[in-house]
């Protein structure tokens, strides 16, 4: 049986909620995807204090909240995929906070494949490239002009040739989760077409 529950992961009270929800049910788990993130621009030289909070709550310390919460509910021998993203190795224009809040997810993953190896428990980072999602709207404010603008750039820019299929950014985690992944641990997986390896 399916259980969701919604947790906005920069408030550590409804994380020990989301926690105290799974133990009453008498579950554990298995994989952790530590998924949860937010974008907006900044330019440096205007930003201010809230901004950077705003990004890095939910980006740097919800990611390490959710999963420090979480993991004494993780089987040994379990998976954690954290996503991180291909903005923390382009240097991208006017993203200087989000780049860097998943530069730092990126490297949890390092950190942590050593802190949990005695409890054979995998970490690895998922690095989307460009996806299609409500974030370009809701948090990046793109309008749907810019959006095809972006994606004229990535038919040349992207080996690939277009933007990411949100199906194939989870094709990638489940990998990572899985047993198939059995020896993979403390990488960036950058699932990007491309964009980030020319």
């Amino acid at each position: 049986m399916r259980l969701a529950l919604r947790t906005d992961v920069a408030d550590l009270a409804q994380i020990e909620q989301l926690k105290t929800a799974i133990l009453e049910r008498g579950d554990r788990l298995d994989v952790i995807f530590a998924n949860a993130g937010v974008a907006h621009n900044n330019s440096l030289g205007t930003t201010h204090e809230a901004d950077f909070s705003r990004i890095f709550d939910s980006n740097v310390k919800g990611v390490f909240f959710t999963v420090q919460t979480l993991l004494p509910l993780l089987n040994d021998g379990g998976s954690i995929v954290l996503n991180a993203s291909v903005a923390s190795n382009k240097g991208m224009p006017n993203l200087s906070l989000y780049s860097a809040s998943k530069a730092a997810v990126r490297s949890f993953a390092r950190s942590w494949a050593n802190d949990l190896k005695n409890q054979q428990i995998r970490v690895n980072a998922i690095s989307p490239g460009v996806t299609r999602t409500p974030i370009m709207e809701n948090g990046l404010k793109m309008s749907e002009e810019q959006i095809a603008q972006f994606a004229a750039y990535l038919v040349d820019a992207a080996p690939a040739g277009r933007m990411a299929h949100t199906d194939e950014i989870a094709a990638a985690v489940l990998f990572l989760a899985s047993a198939a992944a059995s020896y993979i641990n403390g990488i960036e997986l950058s699932v990007d077409g491309g964009f980030t390896q020319i």
